[in-house]
């Protein structure tokens, strides 16, 4: 018996030592993570774009809920996948199980050619904004010190995720209770002022002299993005603790309280705010702040600052595994399959985001880009639940510790492929790009993956820059399987 324990005391201490990503996410950890990456600068920012688009109060509210039901009925799809497919990834993973390699890929090449660098700067942008406009009031901010805070605050992300899983683990954790605060803080003077009588913008808040159906669509994605991030948790299945049972609790726990909070916030919002005053303000939350917490004023932007860290650190922390199982898988240059060999993280994968995040900074501007994200977002989410119905199908007898009803399945993967040819109607320009920019991963997908059809001569350059780079890097293949 003492031999025996000795052996697995010595096995347990060589997995120590090896080079692998280790299961470190426990429950609190994965609700972070959710709740973090949700709650960004979407509440501080999309209320102008769903009012914009959806045209009365009462309307944007509507939105604002159903975007949350929509967003649980998708959250509920991931878990039942996050509990079928052990493997990090999310999106990829799920279309490379159900579809097959070439979706698989596509969701990929979309992921870093622009869906991911336009994500981050969008938040960053946000994080930046919240930074500089508070000392520059009642004046504009100059643009170019906002772009600078915010290349500041992605540098800042990047550096935790390089350097440990933890640090950037238990950060998030700590953002993640900051920008709960700074929720309540908005809901509760709102409600206050709501329950002392003050209603009159509620006053025919469903007017639709200013609806139009070809704007509906657009209001729908401002509101789904600002619930955007219910399915990073199943970019890190490898590294969840007990994920059978972790990822369907914290996606349900987290989503009904994002839902909820969401709603309560621009209930706050429309209490202190007329939707002509709404629309004209560049950060509603600041513009809340002054007339409803004049001493706690100056704090608001800084809460929602941190928000956006948060939203940040999220992003940076799952997106990078998609990253390193496609290359794991042979979809992408090997070099980003490997993990640091001291800190254990994907360093490669989370560098490889930097100077594409930092481009769009400089050239993006705020509002295109959630139009332009969005189609290719949500095609591929609504390919991945349909993926997985007809894996359902297919293979009757597979394991699914979570299974979700059919009728929220199917709901939910049709109102997707809804939106996402509306918004074909709705946004032609931005929709037609982001399809032309997805669809140039079909040629590369050919030429590289499918067969691979580069010269001998570019395979013995490239060979050797990944070999450098592995050596400058100090970077290794995991020693150990870990799905």
């Amino acid at each position: 018996m003492d031999t025996k324990n000795d052996n697995n005391g010595k096995n347990e201490e060589k997995d120590g030592e090896r080079v692998h990503l280790r299961r470190e996410i426990g429950l609190l950890p994965a609700v972070s993570f959710i709740i973090g990456t949700v709650v960004g600068s979407g509440i501080f920012i999309a209320p102008k774009g769903v009012l914009m688009n959806s045209g009365s109060v009462g309307l944007s509210l509507l939105v604002w809920a159903l975007c949350g039901i929509l967003s649980l009925f998708g959250a509920l799809c991931y878990a039942e996948l996050g509990t079928t497919f052990s493997k990090s990834g999310g999106h990829y993973t799920y279309l490379m199980e159900t579809l097959g390699p070439l979706p698989a890929f596509l969701r990929l090449w979309v992921e870093f050619l622009f869906i991911r660098p336009a994500v981050v700067s969008y938040v960053s942008l946000a994080f930046g904004r919240y930074v500089v406009e508070p000392f520059f009031a009642p004046c504009l901010a100059p643009v170019a010190l906002i772009k600078l805070v915010s290349i500041l605050g992605v540098t800042f992300v990047v550096a935790i995720n390089c350097w440990s899983v933890t640090l950037a683990s238990r950060t998030q954790v700590t953002l993640t209770f900051i920008k709960m605060f700074a929720l309540v803080l908005i809901i509760i003077p709102g409600v206050i002022a709501l329950a002392k009588g003050k209603t009159e913008n509620f006053h025919n808040g469903f007017e639709m002299d200013l609806l139009t159906l070809d704007r509906l669509p657009l209001a729908f994605y401002n509101g789904l993005y600002a619930y955007g991030g219910w399915f990073y948790l199943n970019f890190v299945t490898e590294e969840i603790i007990k994920p059978q049972r972790t990822i369907p609790a914290a996606i349900i726990f987290s989503m009904v309280t994002v839902t909820v909070f969401y709603v309560l916030v621009n209930v706050a919002y429309y209490t202190m705010m007329s939707p002509a005053e709404l629309l004209q303000s560049e950060a509603v939350a600041v513009t809340f702040a002054n007339r409803a917490l004049q001493g706690l004023a100056s704090l608001v932007p800084f809460l929602v600052a941190l928000s956006c860290l948060g939203a940040l650190n999220g992003g940076f922390f799952v997106s990078p595994r998609m990253l390193f199982v496609g290359a794991r898988e042979g979809h992408w240059p090997i070099i980003f399959s490997m993990i640091h060999i001291r800190r254990q993280t994907p360093l490669p994968a989370v560098l490889l985001l930097y100077p594409s995040v930092m481009f769009m900074i400089l050239t993006g501007e705020i509002y295109e880009l959630i139009n332009f994200v969005s189609f290719a977002r949500w095609f591929f989410i609504a390919l991945a639940t349909l993926g997985m119905l007809i894996h359902r199908y297919r293979f009757p007898l597979h394991p699914r510790p979570f299974k979700v009803p059919l009728v929220i399945a199917v709901t939910f993967t049709v109102v997707c492929f809804f939106i996402v040819c509306l918004s074909l109607y709705s946004d032609p320009w931005n929709t037609g790009q982001s399809c032309i920019l997805t669809l140039t991963g079909v040629p590369v997908y050919y030429a590289t993956v499918h067969r691979f059809r580069l010269p001998h001569k570019w395979r013995r350059v490239f060979n050797s820059c990944s070999k450098q780079l592995q050596i400058l890097l100090e970077v290794a293949q995991q020693e150990i399987q870990t799905f």
